[in-house]
């Protein structure tokens, strides 16, 4: 069962929520209308882009990274959702590095894949700061 949200830890950092990858989501869901004359699967396309756009706003709103002194920590507003002790890390990357909108990194059990609903800058410092001896790929 998931655990309320103590205070913030000392030495923790949150990252701010960025709404980038949504409200790219959604013009791009605005310009697959533009399409409908010469492609008819143009308003089922959009239709799907934008609501993924819409959760992903939803998530925005809703969930935090919390880097902690020994994990990255997963909120859903006060609700602890998940803990990735830095110990399990193998490689992480941030995708596309002049408009990050991926964010991938692997423990020694499981690869994830996130978008950046959050401050890219501050993420990249986080993990620089937290997992330098990790050293990302070269991309």
């Amino acid at each position: 069962m998931p655990s309320p949200a103590p205070s913030q830890p000392a030495g923790s950092t949150s990252l701010t929520p960025r709404f980038h990858v949504p409200v790219g989501l959604l013009i791009l869901a605005l310009a697959l209308l533009a399409l409908i004359r010469v492609w008819p699967g143009a308003l089922w396309a959009a239709l799907v882009v934008a609501l993924f756009g819409l959760f992903l706003m939803l998530q925005a709103a809703i969930l935090r990274l919390e880097f902690q002194d020994d994990a990255l920590v997963v909120w859903r507003q006060e609700t602890l959702l998940r803990r990735f002790p830095y110990s399990e890390w193998r490689e992480w990357k941030l995708f596309f590095p002049g408009l990050p909108v991926l964010f991938y990194f692997r423990e020694t059990a499981s690869p994830h894949l996130l978008p950046v609903l959050f401050d890219a800058k501050m993420l990249r410092n986080q993990l620089e700061q937290r997992l330098g001896h990790l050293k990302p790929p070269l991309a």
